[in-house]
């Protein structure tokens, strides 16, 4: 999925320097991702580890994370559900009123047809778990494979604060459901939907992984549609882009972010904690910096990378897009 704030191309240099840190033998480590997003960090994790703890506020953040991180066991009949899927005519339902041209408000977000797929496919996986064709892990498995196909196919530039005017190419494509990626491991994996100051908490372990919002985009915003498409509910979209009611964090605030920081780090119950924030964050280094001393032994490791680009077919100076991680590490005095 293009996703802000992606950890997939930095996923390799958090692993070496965690295990530079930590230890190259990870397979006693508690391991949480509590700003969790779509999982990426997580599903790097999850075989090298005893267990992962993932968590996000977003609803569909959830449902992809109790399938990647969660669902431990295959699904036999996944492939001939999703190809039962893919053969559906579309109905005009919740998405084609909402988030299509055929609306009502003719909100571009889909194409008629994909639209109207959307909905045929959704429909059928809540008959499916209301009637036990599919159990939990089913569920989630092809609500997951539903939310990631329609993300590719979206009429928007990756986010879905607005919808393009006309059809971009990829928005034109049909919309088909594949089978996502699995990861086999006997744990008792926990996946949770919460506030990251609340749930910490209530947890503990070994290594825990923070990638909170680091500017004043907010999540619930920018990826409306996909909780929207997650939980299937009605309500009454507002706006000219038919954003819903949706959690607004406190770290996409400068007024408040350095609070409830300070306030995640005092209550974390974990001998390491990483953090990753990049240099155009609300917070400075020199803060994060003076907050996590408080606490124990500071360090810091950085990389350069591109930044998220509102939409890969726009041209851009790679050089202007560069940006610089910063991974600050805390061995904690608990």
């Amino acid at each position: 999925m293009n996703y802000i704030g992606s950890k997939n191309r930095l996923s390799s240099f958090l692993l070496d320097t965690i295990q530079q840190t930590v230890g190259q033998d990870l397979s006693q480590v508690v391991f949480c991702d509590l700003f969790a997003g779509t999982g990426i960090v997580g599903r790097t994790f999850k075989p090298l580890v005893k267990k992962v703890i993932s968590n996000d506020l977003e609803y569909y953040s959830y449902i992809v994370n109790r399938y990647y991180i969660g669902v431990n066991a295959p699904c036999e009949q996944a492939e001939t559900l999703l190809q039962e899927l893919n053969r559906l005519d579309g109905v005009h339902g919740l998405i084609t009123e909402y988030y299509s041209e055929k609306g009502a408000a003719a909100r571009n977000y889909y194409s008629i047809e994909n639209a109207q797929k959307i909905d045929a496919i959704r429909q059928q996986i809540e008959r499916w778990r209301e009637n036990n064709t599919i159990d939990a892990s089913g569920y989630y498995l092809l609500l997951t494979s539903l939310i990631e196909a329609a993300d590719k196919i979206a009429n928007t530039a990756s986010v879905y604060g607005a919808f393009l005017k006309h059809l971009k190419k990829s928005a034109q494509n049909k919309i088909v459901l594949t089978l996502p990626e699995f990861i086999i491991k006997g744990q008792n994996n926990e996946v949770y939907n919460e506030d990251g100051n609340e749930l910490i908490k209530r947890i503990q372990g070994d290594v825990l992984y923070l990638d909170p919002p680091y500017n004043q985009r907010q999540y619930g915003a920018n990826y409306h549609v996909l909780t929207t498409l997650a939980k299937y509910d009605e309500f009454i979209p507002q706006g000219v882009t038919g954003l819903r009611d949706y959690n607004k964090s406190a770290y996409c605030s400068k007024s408040s972010v350095v609070k409830v920081f300070e306030e995640l780090i005092q209550h974390a119950q974990f001998n390491y904690i990483f953090l990753s924030y990049n240099n155009e964050g609300l917070m400075s280094p020199s803060v994060i910096q003076s907050i996590l001393e408080k606490y124990g032994e500071y360090s810091l490791a950085t990389t350069a990378y591109q930044r998220f680009k509102a939409d890969k077919t726009e041209s851009r100076n790679h050089k202007a897009d560069a940006t610089v991680e910063f991974l600050h590490i805390l061995k904690k005095e608990i």
